[in-house]
């Protein structure tokens, strides 16, 4: 099944979204940060600086981005093992951030919480989860709260297509469905949960019909086209913010790295990672974009290209010049 089209023009598209000069520019330097962080930390690690593995997002950095230019900034996010992009994206500071991928004091979570479990309670981000599909029933708590508060927030999960495989995914789904949660469930479909194809494991695609089954809207999308995305999950979070209930939203995507760092990429050819970076890439389609439509000249992207880049080397030099935990403070803030 192909995902939902938009052939609309591109500018009819920024225009009709209400998207400023300023707010294409602002996404995408996020778009680029996210890029150039993934790509240090794959750095970081091959130098032996970051310890445990990580799950690089390189190629789904449109998903985080959309997502957050479409939803408010006191909303909930319950984040993922693959989610550095949408912390990023929801105004983390990267000192923090990367200080944290170090095992710093000055980290998120001083150190402790490494690349995977990275959270910030103060900006509503409540954390990822390294078991797969961990933070889905997560949702539906925060999804009950918000309700029984009667808040306008939303709560947004994100997870991969393999979690949508786990027992909880279902379980989550019916009760959400059930009491009408406030509660926008994102599957980031990279194609591949570790190096088993979704289509060897999933019986009826696309992932997000499953949601039928519960009562619960859902949409397909091409998770690598920046204003696609934005529109969807805009027009999700005014229905669930309405009282509707939840959403689900498959967005279609794919990771340029390995699963993790012990990933050989055994399972996939060299050709089909060339393709999706020729030809799918959601940096440089939105960069074409606004290159072919003039809203920006070329020179005026590379300065945006250029930030990032310093913002990331900045974070580096921030996080190796901070001080390692107290070694008697081991076992302080680590509750499992």
């Amino acid at each position: 099944m192909e995902t939902e089209k938009n052939q609309e023009p591109f500018l009819n598209r920024a225009e009709r979204l209400k998207l400023s000069k300023d707010e294409l520019r602002e996404m995408y330097k996020t778009l680029c940060t996210i890029r150039q962080f993934e790509l240090m930390a794959d750095k970081l690690y091959a130098l032996g600086k970051v310890h445990g593995t990580m799950h690089l997002s390189a190629g789904q950095e449109a998903v985080a981005v959309g997502i957050r230019h479409a939803t408010r900034l006191d909303d909930y996010l319950i984040n993922h093992h693959r989610g550095h992009g949408h912390f990023i994206s929801k105004n983390a500071d990267i000192n923090l951030m990367m200080a944290e991928f170090l095992g710093k004091e000055a980290g998120y979570c001083k150190g402790r919480g490494g690349s995977m479990h990275i959270a910030d309670f103060s900006s509503n981000n409540l954390g990822a989860n390294g078991i797969v599909g961990g933070g889905i029933p997560h949702s539906l708590g925060v999804g009950l709260a918000l309700q029984m508060q009667k808040r306008d927030q939303i709560c947004i999960a994100i997870f991969g297509d393999g979690a949508s495989n786990e027992g909880v995914f279902h379980e989550t789904l019916n009760m959400a469905g059930l009491w009408k949660l406030p509660i926008l469930f994102v599957c980031e479909n990279n194609k591949y949960g570790m190096s088993m194809a979704v289509e060897r494991v999933s019986a009826k695609l696309p992932i997000a019909q499953r949601a039928e089954a519960y009562d619960i809207p859902w949409h397909y999308i091409d998770g690598n086209d920046l204003l696609t995305v934005i529109e969807t999950v805009g027009s999700a979070a005014d229905y669930i913010r309405s009282g509707n209930g939840p959403v689900f939203v498959e967005a279609q995507t794919y990771r340029y790295f390995g699963h993790s760092k012990s990933d050989r990429n055994l399972y996939r050819s060299k050709d089909e990672i060339e393709t999706w970076r020729l030809t799918k890439d959601p940096i440089l389609r939105f960069k074409n974009n606004l290159l072919e439509n003039e809203v920006f000249k070329a020179e005026e992207l590379v300065v945006c290209e250029e930030e990032a880049v310093k913002i990331i080397e900045s974070a580096v030099e921030f996080a190796e010049a901070s001080a390692d935990p107290d070694a008697a403070t081991v076992t302080e803030y680590v509750y499992a």
